[in-house]
């Protein structure tokens, strides 16, 4: 499959009063077309900074991409984009979807002048033209009634609905790349399955890329191809879905997989919950960043950081316990 989007070394961080937070640190991986890549990680991580970067949504002096740090879109060098290039790219080339709709949509616009307006900005039709493909846009995200919402304004609409009006801005002018920063927030677990769908079904009808950004392994399990699972700024393992879900190797990962509530689960007790917090990302360790959670924690793991191990088929994971010398207390761990 051909790459679309190629991303290596990506370290970015942000200038406070208290220090510099690294929010991520040398992130790597590729998006192929029509595929879903799921980045996977809880609250802090780097998912929307890793987003945010790849949309040039990252703004000086308060943030700053590190030099080294290469962003490819189809083989061009993002970084090297003028005014005029981003402005194609943003929209036309590549969406995203926030994850607070109410937020990210204009509380003084109609919905149906917020969907025209990416329309008319990067294709120049008329505006009846671009009426009827904004209310065709709305029947296809579910909206009822769509000629009649367009002349809404987002509070009057759900949250579920905002999300809808959300993916439809997203999908107007069939970019090839689309972002999904936890599209499912705050949302139901009914509506939750219906948004999913609709990505995944406007995404195999237009064979449009996704990446999709979450903190729920269980919500990733049925749309993703690939999955990247981050924590404090770094991709600790990745690999296809069926690599993650059916074998998971870094602590982290399976911590994650148990977090997952199971209905089949016979000891009925609390949920399962990691122990401890993320490592500040103003002084990040030296070592391995889940080593002051990690259960299986290693003298080498707090001194130095793991280099990324191949566990075959595409999937690595960067833990100690898969080092040769450290086999038998991998085995141990299981």
């Amino acid at each position: 499959m051909k790459k679309l989007l190629e991303v290596r070394n990506l370290h970015v961080s942000y200038h406070t009063y208290a220090g510099e937070v690294q929010s991520v640190r040398g992130v790597s991986f590729d998006v192929h077309d029509g595929e879903t890549l799921a980045i996977v990680g809880e609250s802090g991580c780097g998912k929307s900074v890793t987003a945010r970067s790849i949309m040039g949504l990252i703004k000086a002096p308060f943030g700053e991409i590190k030099t080294g740090s290469e962003l490819r879109y189809c083989g061009e060098d993002m970084r090297a984009f003028d005014a005029k290039k981003w402005a194609h790219y943003r929209g036309g080339e590549a969406s995203i979807i926030f994850q607070d709709a109410l937020a990210a949509l204009n509380p003084t616009m109609k919905i149906g002048k917020q969907i025209t307006e990416n329309i008319t900005v990067h294709e120049h039709i008329k505006k009846k033209e671009a009426n009827e493909r904004a209310e065709s846009l709305l029947h296809q995200v579910g909206i009822p009634d769509a000629k009649q919402k367009m002349n809404s304004y987002p509070h009057q609409l759900s949250g579920g609905m905002r999300q809808r009006v959300m993916i439809a801005i997203a999908f107007a002018c069939n970019p090839k790349l689309l972002i999904a920063d936890e599209p499912t927030t705050a949302l139901d677990v009914t509506i939750q399955a219906q948004i999913l769908d609709m990505i995944r079904s406007l995404q195999r009808e237009k064979n449009t890329s996704v990446i999709l950004i979450t903190h729920d392994l269980g919500i990733v399990a049925n749309i993703a191809t690939r999955i990247l699972i981050m924590y404090s700024g770094k991709v600790v393992e990745k690999g296809t879905s069926e690599e993650i879900f059916y074998h998971p190797v870094h602590p982290y990962t399976k911590a994650l997989l148990r977090a997952i509530p199971k209905l089949t689960d016979p000891s009925k007790g609390p949920l399962y919950s990691i122990s401890g917090h993320p490592p500040d990302l103003i002084d990040p360790p030296q070592g391995c960043p889940f080593a002051a959670r990690c259960p299986h924690c290693m003298n080498v793991c707090v001194e130095a950081h793991p280099e990324d191990f191949d566990c075959g088929a595409g999937h690595t994971a960067a833990c100690w316990l898969l080092h040769p010398l450290a086999r038998h207390i991998g085995s141990e761990v299981e």
